[in-house]
């Protein structure tokens, strides 16, 4: 599994000579089997640092003996450690937001500030072949755009890497008992009140005994596909982009409306949840209904006009001019 791993990190050129690695590890089989693999790999990946970030949720009996586990490991394998206890009960009642919710931003927040404290270059995520499937699953049946179909990209942000995404659940598993890493595993994966174990639990198995029996293969090989496609899609809306932008400051961005109004509708899409996500840092506050008001806004382009899809941000018409801006609070 180990050659995978370092074929999938050379393929997407995951991690450079001389990277600081910050490893997100649970202590459950996926990230498990991504640190020692790491940490085997880190000669001939040439990693100059590996680091832990290990988030107790405490929300489970079990997370005290997850944490303490993680903690031994790395104490035999001389890894620094890096712990946060977070009350994602509180915080999810506290913000209206689920858990699990809760518990993903929680996680990738302190991923960060581990990553900032130890000047890493990388955070490594152990998402793996069969997550991609069933993310691609769960965005099919919500009705995600194509984006969404991408699943789990092997980078992101060009510091969150995934060295795990072309290795199977079950070889998996089979990497950690040869390795007698003896990982920690979760009880709640087995609770189908969430959605994404109804769609690992029940979905899938269902699919493959009926319909499919290589549903996890076609899935990912999809994904690939529409990722491939997507980069594309993404180098024309930032070429697109340039030459309709008159400015650019944190708080606002001003485009060229003739010139916005002269692309193509699905590239006009695209530039709108560009634009946002620059300003935000995401573009999950935009939905479709949004999208198509805003090219419709500037279509029409009779008089000053003025949008506000949402309480974060203002899209104004004037003199020939689309202004995209943060209402500041």
């Amino acid at each position: 599994m180990e050659e995978k791993i370092l074929k999938t990190i050379n393929k997407y050129n995951l991690i450079d000579k001389d990277d600081i690695v910050v490893v997100a590890v649970s202590g459950g089989p996926d990230s498990m089997a991504l640190l020692n693999s790491l940490y085997n790999l880190r000669e001939p990946l040439k990693i100059k640092k590996i680091v832990v970030a290990h988030v107790n949720h405490m929300l489970r009996e079990e997370a005290e003996a997850e944490t303490k586990y993680v903690k031994e490991f790395c104490n035999n394998k001389n890894i620094e450690f890096y712990l946060k206890y977070v009350n994602i009960k509180q915080i999810s009642v506290n913000n209206k937001i689920s858990e699990e919710t809760a518990g993903r931003e929680e996680r990738y927040k302190f991923f960060k500030e581990v990553a900032n404290n130890v000047n890493a270059n990388k955070i490594a995520i152990a998402h793996n072949y069969n997550d991609n499937a069933e993310t691609v699953l769960m965005h099919l049946i919500r009705g995600s755009g194509i984006s969404g179909l991408c699943g789990i990209k092997p980078y992101r942000e060009g510091k969150f890497i995934r060295p795990l995404i072309e290795c199977d659940r079950k070889g998996i598993e089979e990497y950690c008992k040869k390795n007698n890493l003896q990982p920690k595993y979760d009880k709640t994966n087995n609770d189908n009140t969430y959605t994404r174990n109804k769609i690992r639990n029940l979905l899938i198995p269902y699919i493959q005994k009926e319909f499919n029996p290589n549903i996890l293969e076609s899935l990912n090989r999809m994904s690939k596909i529409i990722l491939e496609e997507e980069e594309y899609m993404e180098e024309v809306v930032v070429k697109e982009y340039k030459t309709c932008l008159i400015e650019e400051k944190v708080n606002k961005i001003i485009i060229n409306l003739k010139k916005f109004n002269e692309l193509n509708y699905a590239i006009k899409s695209r530039e709108i949840l560009y634009i946002v996500k620059k300003l935000f840092g995401t573009s999950s506050s935009i939905e479709k209904i949004h999208i198509d008001d805003i090219i419709k806004l500037c279509t029409r382009n009779i008089g000053n006009k003025y949008l506000t899809p949402n309480k974060n941000i203002k899209i104004f018409i004037k003199s020939g001019e689309v202004s995209f801006e943060k209402v500041l609070k």
